[in-house]
């Protein structure tokens, strides 16, 4: 969500284009129905102030930035879909697939192609590939080493900082390193990144745009979403890393080789060869 990444990159704005994201975190729905004069004054800054803050944050511009603000609004979930402890299942199945489709919205409306193009073209020629996450990204981390060893390519992924700390240490020009943060503010991740940027490897950043995390990124993805606080609600950006793992992983798989192709095709025949012998156990026990 557009909100969350004015919050994250705001120690990063100067003084002027403070108080400019100061009056749309406030009154954001003023800032859609006013125009540039209006935001100006409600900010006591000068209108190229406010041309200036909406360029901080990758915008053209202010119509840019104010159809992209009303875009997130519209998709942002309200607090009538905050699950409650009376909710009937139907209201749960409701509420968090609403949520979770929310969220997919979002991602779509706001993920830079040509940042996927970017990293794509530096996975595509890694001589290796190594995934950092802790916690619940390193659920995610784990799932994107299980889709993207089947392309060939030596990949592996740590989910313990002291492990990928020494790992990133070991790395060489041609690796790359894919850095999965909900937050991108993790001390122990923010080294691990150094090291591998120290040591001359590529790093694709998954995390908010304007954190610690991303200003290491070799290539950032801006994963800008609204975080849900409330005990019962799943992590959105789980799934919206899950979902940006899926596109990269489709996105090098269809730039292989056609040795590597190949390669992909004899891991799925090798599976179905492991498979075969239990369906005959199966088929063997239900003829007796």
């Amino acid at each position: 969500m557009l909100l969350d990444s004015i919050r994250s990159r705001y120690d990063s704005l100067s003084r002027s284009e403070k108080k400019v994201a100061a009056a749309v975190l406030a009154t954001p729905e003023l800032a859609i129905d006013a125009n540039l004069a209006a935001l100006a004054s409600k900010a006591d800054v000068s209108e190229p102030t406010v041309v200036r803050f909406c360029r901080s944050l990758g915008f053209d511009g202010w119509h840019a930035f104010k159809l992209r603000l009303a875009q997130s609004l519209a998709l942002a979930p309200g607090n009538a879909d905050a699950p409650a402890p009376d909710d009937l299942a139907t209201e749960l199945v409701d509420k968090i697939c609403s949520r979770s489709i929310n969220t997919l919205l979002d991602l779509r409306n706001g993920l830079d192609a040509q940042a996927i193009e970017r990293a794509l073209q530096v996975l595509s020629v890694a001589n290796k590939i190594e995934f950092y996450g802790q916690g619940t990204s390193g659920i995610v981390a784990a799932d994107a080493q299980h889709k993207f060893f089947r392309s060939g390519v030596p990949t592996v992924a740590y989910v313990d900082p002291h492990i990928h700390s020494i790992a990133a240490s070991l790395l060489k020009q041609g690796d790359a390193v894919v850095a999965i943060s909900q937050r991108g503010s993790s001390a122990a991740m923010l080294r691990s990144v150094q090291l591998a940027r120290n040591s001359h490897a590529e790093v694709i950043v998954l995390a908010p745009s304007g954190t610690p995390l991303a200003e290491l990124a070799t290539v950032l993805i801006p994963i800008d979403l609204h975080f849900h606080t409330d005990p019962y609600t799943p992590i959105s950006t789980r799934l919206a890393h899950l979902v940006v793992i899926d596109i990269l992983a489709v996105g090098l798989a269809l730039r292989l080789s056609p040795e590597k192709r190949r390669t992909m095709h004899n891991a799925r025949k090798a599976l179905q060869k492991i498979d075969m012998p239990f369906d005959s156990f199966l088929q063997s026990s239900q003829d007796d």
